[in-house]
């Protein structure tokens, strides 16, 4: 089992998350949040936390940003400086890849990661295992109400929001552009041009999630 240092999780966080898992088959939960919410942090923590309880296998992980559009497919669609927008992701895949995932549990499901340092996704990077039974896919779209978005909503059993301090959240994204390297000038203006934009966009339009998980001093706790 991996070594994880992350933030705990209060119990009722863990057990509402393993009562998504049906009796047969497998559950998927989506979290969401606005950019540099701790989305993936949560994520990570909570898979983490469920294996330490029922070890490793238990719970698939599967980005929502390894759906991005490769680089060549943004400018060919003039799409270059929206990256990250809704419709720079591949919503169509994305939910297919969902109802597979649901589906299909007795076959290796091998989906697309993301590279930070590429900017760029990764065919086939990851993989969710036959034994897992919840599988745990964060992005920032979750909730966003066009029908595609809205689709692939359909195929997960619940989605969570991620709330976080807003001073907080800038901080992060910009010091997350800064580590994979953008000048501070540069990180500073991306995140006030494209991630706020999207910010904005995420929080004007969102559907109401199924439930709010917050970062107290002791750990990550419901809302």
């Amino acid at each position: 089992m991996r070594h994880h240092e992350g933030m705990p999780l209060a119990p009722d966080v863990l057990d509402l998350a393993e009562s998504l898992v049906p009796s047969g088959g497998r559950g998927l939960l989506g979290i969401a949040g606005l950019p540099g919410s701790g989305k993936s942090t949560f994520a990570e923590d909570l898979i983490a936390a469920l294996a330490e309880r029922h070890g490793d296998g238990r719970v698939g992980h599967v980005p929502m940003d390894g759906f991005h559009l490769a680089d060549v497919q943004l400018e060919r669609l003039g799409l270059r400086e929206r990256k990250g927008a809704p419709e720079t992701f591949d919503v169509h895949g994305y939910a297919a890849t969902l109802r597979r995932l649901g589906e299909d549990t007795d076959q290796p499901v091998y989906v697309p990661g993301f590279e930070r340092t590429l900017e760029e996704p990764v065919a086939a990077s990851l993989v969710v295992p036959p034994t897992a039974r919840l599988v745990v896919s964060e992005g920032n779209y979750l909730l966003d109400p066009d029908p595609a978005w809205r689709a692939a909503r359909a195929r997960l059993d619940a989605v969570w929001w991620v709330e976080v301090d807003e001073e907080l959240r800038h901080t992060r994204l910009v010091e997350r552009h800064v580590r994979f390297g953008k000048s501070p000038r540069e990180a500073r203006d991306w995140v006030e041009q494209v991630d706020e934009a999207n910010a904005r966009l995420i929080r004007e339009r969102s559907d109401p999630p199924d439930q709010v998980v917050s970062a107290a001093d002791d750990g990550w706790v419901l809302a």
